[in-house]
């Protein structure tokens, strides 16, 4: 019986195996500065990376600041899991009817979120759709390197780009 179990377990696909987020797993933090409709914008941001059995879950904030002193964070947290698609990620952002956690609805104006592993770089997406069938997706891009993550970030609206932040992230544990 165990080695039917052990030969089964080797048809599995790579896809339905925890990938190795564990060396992702940390917490990093840093800062931003970038030009966005004329004007120079600072962001603090963080992100913590945790490893689960399956795959990983995501904790990310940014924080704004306004020219007038205030601030604004905005903090967000995502689990993934593996798709039917090797190195392609689901969002696992709500429990279906029979219990399964799944992605959120676009068509509802909820984001759409999935993730792809590849080599060093761990990237997220989020596509959104607004009540006029327009489209934003958001881009993060965080690569692996000495001193913690490379942190690129894209909003595409329609397919034009709008913004891009670049920063490292430092590893703080």
């Amino acid at each position: 019986m165990r080695s039917i179990c052990v030969f089964l377990f080797l048809l599995l696909p790579a896809s339905l195996c925890a990938a190795p987020f564990d060396r992702f797993e940390g917490t990093y933090t840093g800062e931003a500065e970038f030009t966005f409709e004329g004007q120079t914008q600072r962001r603090d941001m963080s992100t913590t990376i945790k490893a689960t059995k399956t795959g990983f879950t995501l904790v990310w904030t940014s924080v704004s600041y306004k020219d007038d002193g205030r601030s604004k964070a905005k903090t967000y947290q995502i689990s993934f899991v593996p798709s039917a698609r090797e190195n392609i990620y689901t969002s696992a952002m709500k429990t279906n009817v029979f219990g399964k956690e799944v992605p959120l609805d676009p068509l509802k104006g909820e984001p759409f979120v999935w993730a792809k592993l590849e080599g060093d770089t761990l990237s997220v997406f989020s596509l959104y759709i607004d009540e006029t069938g327009d489209y934003e997706i958001q881009e993060f891009h965080r690569t692996l390197v000495a001193e913690g993550l490379d942190l690129k970030f894209h909003l595409f609206k329609k397919g034009a780009p709008q913004k891009e932040i670049r920063t490292l992230l430092r590893r703080k544990d």
